[in-house]
């Protein structure tokens, strides 16, 4: 079973080894991209559809139907913030569909906190160097990041 993950925020799709943050460029996690967002208050949707196994205002684990999970991290150390600058659009545990509205956030105000805004897409628990972009430069909200 093939899952398209789409960008679920607007940006320059970026590597997931250049990410300021030794566990995820590290892949500790798994597998990935990362998407360096636009600088502008935005909306974060669900890449894939799935049900939305962990919620938390900085990030989201989304488990698809074929049991694949999917980790959005809004930011670098952005748990830190305790949720501050980030507003909660569904509960977790709902199923959603690819676009769903997730989290609203302000990336500039992360940036200016002295955080990176970065946003990495993680397939969890999978190989290093186990995914490839299919998108490179700018995305928009919905284009194609990878397959798996």
């Amino acid at each position: 079973m093939s899952i398209s993950v789409l960008a679920p925020v607007d940006g320059t799709v970026v590597s997931l080894g250049s990410v300021p943050d030794p566990v995820f460029a590290g892949q500790i996690v798994g597998a990935g991209v990362a998407i360096d967002p636009d600088r502008s208050a935005a909306t974060v949707v669900a890449p894939a559809d799935g049900r939305l196994l962990k919620l938390h205002p900085h990030a989201f684990v989304l488990l698809t139907p074929g049991g694949v999970g999917l980790l959005v991290h809004l930011g670098i150390d952005t748990v830190q913030l305790d949720g501050e600058g980030f507003e909660l659009l569904v509960e977790e545990g709902v199923e959603v569909v690819a676009g769903t509205p997730v989290v609203r956030w302000d990336p500039a105000a992360v940036e200016a906190g002295g955080r990176s805004p970065v946003v990495p897409v993680v397939v969890m628990d999978s190989a290093p160097d186990s995914v490839v972009a299919s998108a490179a430069g700018r995305v928009v909200v919905g284009d194609l990041l990878f397959t798996i």
